[in-house]
């Protein structure tokens, strides 16, 4: 049950830390997704740095790790959203936005993990 808890207390704080940067002001003329980019390719650069760092230090407790991995993270970035505005994208007949955003959302999400695993080593 306390895990539950924890998962629950982290993504409070996940949740609450996407919201207020979708209410940032950004000059977005165009239809392009970007700060749900910004948040998912953060959300995984901080993923793997949590993941890095405690495969380095043995002692964190894997209820810290459960709270930060699934419940700040998991709460932080949002696939729904993601899947959401492609499909929008794909709908509205902006197959190349689509795309690009797939694309970028994907290669720039893994890139992140590994530069987050590169700053820990």
């Amino acid at each position: 049950m306390i895990e539950c808890l924890l998962v629950g207390f982290g993504g409070f704080f996940g949740s609450i830390l996407r919201y207020l940067i979708g209410l940032i002001p950004l000059k977005n003329d165009s239809t392009f997704p970007l700060k749900t980019l910004i948040i998912n390719v953060v959300g995984a650069f901080v993923l793997s740095l949590i993941v890095s760092l405690a495969a380095k230090n043995p002692a964190v407790s894997n209820r810290i790790l459960l709270m930060l991995k699934v419940g700040l993270c998991g709460g932080f970035t949002t696939f729904s959203t993601f899947a959401y505005e492609a499909g929008n994208l794909f709908s509205s007949g902006k197959w190349t936005i689509a795309l690009l955003y797939i694309i970028m959302s994907v290669t720039l999400g893994v890139l992140a993990c590994f530069l987050a695993t590169m700053v820990v080593e």
